[in-house]
């Protein structure tokens, strides 16, 4: 089974945790990790964009000259789409954009991308969370400092109001709720801090 090093809220080694391996030690499965990024990408976008056709925008009624004899290219409106203040050809219109993606092919992609931070040394556990009494960027700077980790995901269980302020303002670093996780903002991230509990939460949630 694969381990995972384990470090106190000061930076401070504590040993190593052994992780499942049918969770933190499966291949990487490139198709599935595509599509569902490509999947949550496209579940991000709103949809609304839109613009007016010839039909929507005013006037128009009349056109502009006869048709023979100005030595102009005939016009048959003012709201064709190549006069200034026309409709837009082919312009975007609201639509949706949502894919579906099966379960087994979410859980297997979030598996692949957790394994290759576990392989990679990328991942680890900090515990002493409990520590930030209350929003503290600097306390959360340190640790990652300590690590010698870049642009960190930091991943929680439970409510933990202190640990997302702190964090938030961190230009190189993300808090989400481990309810939340997902493939992309793992493969985001350069680095994952993950507590104890979230290690089991997962377990528990996809060992099944």
């Amino acid at each position: 089974m694969p381990f995972v090093k384990v470090y106190e809220f000061d930076g401070t080694r504590a040993g190593e945790m052994e992780i499942p391996a049918e969770i933190f030690d499966v291949p990487a499965n490139m198709a599935a990790i595509h599509q569902v990024v490509v999947a949550h990408l496209a579940n991000c976008r709103q949809g609304t964009a839109s613009t007016k056709t010839r039909g929507d925008v005013s006037g128009g009624g009349k056109k502009p000259w006869r048709q023979k004899h100005t030595g102009r290219a005939r016009q048959g409106s003012t709201r064709s789409p190549i006069w200034v203040h026309g409709g837009v050809a082919h312009g975007p219109h609201p639509r949706d954009y949502h894919q579906k993606v099966n379960r087994k092919v979410r859980q297997l992609a979030l598996k692949c991308v957790l394994s290759d931070k576990v392989r990679e040394e990328l991942m680890a556990v900090v515990k002493g969370f409990d520590a930030i009494e209350k929003p503290s960027t600097k306390a959360i700077k340190n640790l990652i400092t300590a690590l010698g980790f870049g642009k960190t995901l930091v991943i929680y269980s439970g409510n933990a109001f202190n640990v997302s302020k702190s964090v938030s303002n961190l230009p190189d670093a993300k808090c989400i709720n481990v309810a939340s996780i997902n493939v992309y903002d793992i493969l985001n991230a350069k680095n994952l801090i993950v507590t104890p509990e979230v290690v089991a939460k997962i377990e528990e949630v996809y060992s099944k």
